[in-house]
């Protein structure tokens, strides 16, 4: 254990103690956790007693949870559940998630002696173990779902350590703000947020599943070298030759229930899963709510730079909802039928990417477009996970572009060592994987961009990246309407992303100097009737 590096930078950020070279809980958090498992915590109250002996004996009573926390934990559990979904919770679920607890420090262990090192297609080795992928430093994390279960009860129960978090540009990881809010300020979103949580629980206590999840921090270099993709400049964009990928318009459906493979966009927060441990409840935070092993991301994630983007692998969706806001429900369980890659990672893959946030005029501007589409482009390039980026000619778009037929496989390895032998067969396979993109209105509600040119920045993010196709998500958005039509011509016209940038650039250009003030599809599209084109 003592020659992990990736151990002390976690360290100081997980509950547990290590005594060279092993980890332990202390020996009252021992007594409190086998209290857990035996079912004599019964309510509310008395889960949130034992979450305080917990927190003291870990040293936790100097960092205060939030005031109304106790309160919240006793109104959930004493009186918003029924009587037999209390019972059930009591009896079965925290006694199961109070064992997986006490073996925590074991599988943490089990996890540092087996994760390293994954060999890629160079032969070269990677460092995969939890550790801080901190900014700038790319790097990537695999998880057991049974680890990401056990680290999630840590959640729960409040014990991860707070100090330092802010100085680290973390986001705080403790349930103690969720259940807080559904007190201070009930509203049935909350309660449902916390239910999609609950069932969770439910899930993994009666049935544990066996796969593996990676997190992984993407970075464009800054500084330009000869092997690595960088932060591109203008010239880039706007001397592009590679085409434009088909683009596919949905006007109904979500996002996470697309049928074909692709890449999920998440409209994120800079602060990786944003409100979702507070009162956030949009597309983000509800994505961390169905999915709530994204929620381990946020402990060792810090904040995105203009250059980073996080893919997460493998994640399983456990709840069904409706609504959105104000309006989202829990409604019930959901049985994801992913298949699994070759990693033993469920095939669901999220790429997380903050937009702007409020940009007014000035996302018109080249500057902040540069920033749009190199952000997006970092999420949305197409390669071998767990390697660096590497340049893409355009000569070679071409061969990029081929595909075959994706390897599947309903086994999940046994061990990292499976994980090993089976990392040269998985690059060849995503390198040759037909995944788009599938994606919606980033950064246009909360954060107040504009639709159509965050439309056109993902397109030619795609593009550039390679993919095969985009599946755009227009949530009924009034300015999107006839993008359908728009595309069609655009694409007729045969443009490369450097022609279709270029566009954008000329508009926004005359959107900043007030010579316009209509959508880009808007302004672009006069140019259609003297080709004979006519809008319906």
């Amino acid at each position: 254990m003592e020659k992990r590096e990736d151990w002390r930078s976690i360290l100081p950020y997980l509950p547990v103690v290590m005594r060279s070279p092993s980890l332990f809980w202390p020996s009252q958090a021992v007594e409190t956790l086998r209290e857990i498992g035996s079912g004599r915590v019964d309510s509310g109250r008395l889960l949130y007693i034992a979450i305080t002996e917990l927190r003291n004996s870990l040293s936790l009573s100097s960092e205060p949870l939030a005031p109304s926390a106790a309160h919240g934990y006793a109104l959930f559990f004493d009186e918003l559940i029924s009587r037999e979904e209390c019972r059930k919770w009591f009896e079965e679920v925290l006694p199961a998630l109070g064992d997986l607890l006490l073996r925590l420090p074991s599988l943490l262990e089990a996890h540092y002696e087996n994760a390293d090192m994954v060999i890629d297609g160079e032969g070269a080795t990677i460092r995969t173990g939890l550790r801080m992928l901190d900014s700038q430093e790319p790097g990537i994390v695999f998880l057991t779902q049974e680890l990401i279960a056990a680290l999630l009860v840590c959640s729960f129960l409040c014990l991860f350590p707070v100090h330092d978090r802010y100085e680290k540009q973390l986001q705080p990881v403790n349930f103690d703000e969720l259940f807080a809010s559904v007190y201070d300020d009930y509203s049935q979103k909350q309660e449902n947020k916390i239910w999609c949580i609950i069932h969770y629980f439910q899930r993994i206590a009666s049935d544990m599943p066996k796969g593996v999840v990676s997190f992984e921090r993407k970075v464009l270099a800054w500084e330009d070298d000869s092997v690595h993709v960088s932060y591109p400049d203008t010239n880039f964009w706007s001397t592009s030759v590679i085409p434009l990928c088909r683009f596919e318009v949905q006007s109904s459906g979500l996002i996470e229930d697309h049928s074909s493979e692709a890449v999920e966009v998440d409209f994120a927060n800079e602060y990786l899963g944003g409100g979702a441990l507070r009162r956030g409840c949009v597309q983000e935070e509800i994505r961390f709510m169905i999915s709530p092993e994204l929620i381990v991301g946020m402990l060792f994630l810090p904040s995105m730079a203009d250059n980073e983007a996080i893919d997460i692998v493998g994640v399983e969706r456990f709840s069904s909802y409706k609504g959105y806001a104000s309006s989202f429900r829990f409604s019930g369980d959901y049985v994801d039928e992913k298949a699994l890659d070759a990693l033993g990672r469920r095939k669901t893959r999220i790429v997380a990417i903050d937009a702007l946030c409020g940009p007014g005029m000035r996302q018109y501007r080249e500057k902040y477009l540069l920033r749009e589409i190199n952000k997006a482009f970092c999420g949305f390039l197409q390669q071998s996970t767990c390697q660096q980026y590497q340049k893409i000619p355009h000569e070679n778009f071409d061969a990029a572009r081929a595909t075959s037929t994706s390897m599947e496989t309903s086994e999940v390895p046994n061990s990292y060592e499976e994980i090993r032998n089976s990392q040269n067969d998985y690059d060849m396979m995503e390198k040759n994987n037909d995944i788009g993109v599938v994606t919606g209105n980033w950064g246009c509600g909360a954060f107040g961009g504009d639709p159509e040119v965050k439309t056109i920045i993902q397109w030619l993010a795609a593009s550039q990246a390679q993919r095969p196709f985009i599946a755009y998500y227009t949530f009924g958005l009034d300015a999107l309407h006839n993008l359908d039509k728009a595309v069609c011509w655009i694409l007729s016209q045969i443009w490369t992303v450097g022609d279709l940038w270029s566009m954008l650039v000329e508009y926004s250009k005359n959107r900043s100097k007030g010579e316009t003030n209509v959508g880009f599809l808007q302004w672009l599209l006069p140019s259609i009737y003297d080709h004979g084109y006519m809008m319906e």
